[in-house]
């Protein structure tokens, strides 16, 4: 898919398809509308036959539209214009994309960009309309013996506002291709499933990402792991012949010596539980519980396209959870890499068990800033759905720019508390903590569990078991939260217009 921008009379340009706005109650949106007095005319007339009421998700293709200059004129609604926010916009972005995908266009220009956002730049516009397309026209059909038909859609131009530079304009667009690049490689790496993609798999593809990107990569072997005793990593890998892979890679784009921003991302390839097994319904969706690790090397992705001034570090623990005969039983009490030993009460809160390694590992790295990714509860869903991630934060700062970055990206999440009183139910009879709270306020206990490993430096946990994938008919990865991610990292890059 090619991409492009312009702004002077983009509407001007002859093109297989032409995507205007509507308001409710039939109103144009004058950003998004030809300035041919002829071609206005002629959107009059379509209009008033009541053809199109405007409402927010609806489509109209025309076809030979006089004055228009193009073979197809698609109408998409916009809501009520006093509503027009960033839902609505997403939502009619996403609605042309797929109108254009079905319509057997070869390009499209869209002018929908031009329309104006309280709060939102014309440079967040055109970031986000890449985003959004590059989602929207992502597909996964690896595994199907007859492949979808190939879109014809192969060009998109986004309507630049006049206002904005060209240099600003390309940039804000390379940045929304880039993050969709992100989303797509987490996505990817979530839909597979557990027996392709398994802890080595996920080292290959993070090996592979450093080779086409210029990364530095390190994989931990469990000799390696052992050595430096991280003990309550490998436990959850003792009931799999899958290795268990520590996978370390490093992007140089800030200064020499300046403190990395470090990434840690859950990679539990297929989760049953353990010992302590699921239930058999909807089992098939712990595949899904490696996205934690699929979102920082698809954010690692992106920040290296995008060339951001930043030093970035990705960590990914990656394992197995499967029961057997070696497999860790409730009861049994391991030592962590920080030297606090844990009381396993429960082989399903396993990601806990990783990342806690994990993340005293990263503090070898002197960061400035440590941010883990998990689909760590099914408390997290009970509480915020699939709406929102829960933030956890030792740090104001840090949590307040994570909420921002989420605000922007439309990836949004909420801040949960992270209170001495909750440490209380992680107290053990036989070790310094257990690994379970039991079930009053689950994914906060789970987030104290971590905090006990992120002392010493500024750190934040995101809770994405309720929007790291879609059940149902849309079952697949959303490859949240990295949109997040990487605006967090564009802002701490000074390069978020």
């Amino acid at each position: 898919m090619e991409f492009s921008i312009k702004s002077r009379s983009p509407e001007r340009r002859r093109s297989a398809c032409l995507v205007l706005g509507v308001f409710e109650s039939r109103a144009p949106s004058l950003a998004a509308w030809p300035a041919s007095p002829d071609a206005r005319r002629a959107l009059a007339e379509v209009l008033a036959s009541g053809d199109m009421d405007g409402k927010a998700g609806s489509a109209l293709m025309l076809r030979n539209l006089p004055a228009s200059g193009s073979e197809r004129v698609l109408l998409v609604g916009l809501g009520k214009e006093k509503e027009f926010g960033d839902p609505a916009y997403a939502k009619a972005i996403r609605t042309a994309v797929k109108a254009i995908q079905g319509s057997g266009a070869a390009d499209a220009t869209l002018l929908l960009t031009r329309i104006p956002l309280k709060k939102r730049s014309a440079a967040w516009r055109l970031r986000q309309a890449a985003v959004i397309a590059s989602e929207t026209l992502y597909r996964f059909d690896r595994f199907k013996s007859k492949k979808e038909a190939e879109a014809s859609l192969a060009r998109l131009l986004f309507a630049a506002d006049d206002r904005i530079g060209e240099a600003a304009a390309a940039q804000a667009l390379e940045q929304g291709l880039a993050i969709g690049e992100g989303v797509a490689l987490a996505r990817t790496l979530g839909n597979l499933p557990g027996n392709v993609c398994t802890p080595g798999y996920l080292a290959e593809a993070a090996r592979q990402l450093a080779e086409e990107h210029a990364l530095d990569c390190r994989v931990l072997e469990r000799a390696d792991m052992e050595a430096l005793g991280m003990h309550a990593l490998l436990s959850v890998a003792k009931g799999s012949r899958q290795a268990p892979k520590l996978i370390v890679a490093h992007y140089h784009g800030g200064k020499p010596g300046d403190k990395p921003i470090v990434l840690v991302g859950k990679g539990i390839t297929f989760d049953s539980g353990g010992i302590s097994l699921k239930p058999g319904e909807g089992m098939d969706e712990m595949k899904f519980d490696m996205c934690g690790a699929a979102s920082v090397l698809g954010t690692l992705k992106a920040a290296a396209r995008m060339r951001l001034p930043v030093n970035l570090a990705a960590i990914a623990p990656c394992v197995e959870n499967l029961p057997g005969g070696a497999a860790s039983k409730p009861g049994d009490i391991v030592a962590s890499l920080s030297g606090q030993t844990i009381e396993i009460l429960n082989t399903d809160a396993e990601g806990r068990l990783i990342l806690c390694d994990a993340l005293s590992y990263a503090e070898r790295l002197k960061p400035q800033a440590v941010i883990d990714v998990a689909t760590l509860t099914g408390a997290c869903v009970v509480a915020l759905g699939n709406v929102a991630s829960g933030l956890y934060a030792n740090d104001d700062e840090l949590a307040a720019a994570l909420i921002d970055a989420g605000d922007t990206a439309f990836d949004r999440a909420w801040r949960m508390p992270l209170w001495d009183d909750y440490q209380e139910q992680l107290k053990s009879n036989f070790a310094d903590l257990a690994n379970v709270g039991g079930r009053p306020a689950g994914s906060v206990t789970a987030a104290c569990f971590l905090s006990r490993f992120a002392g010493k430096f500024a750190w934040a946990h995101l809770d994405i078991a309720g929007t790291a994938w879609k059940s149902g008919a849309d079952k697949g990865a959303t490859g949240r939260p990295v949109p997040l991610l990487a605006h967090y990292l564009l802002a701490r890059a000074g390069k978020l217009r």
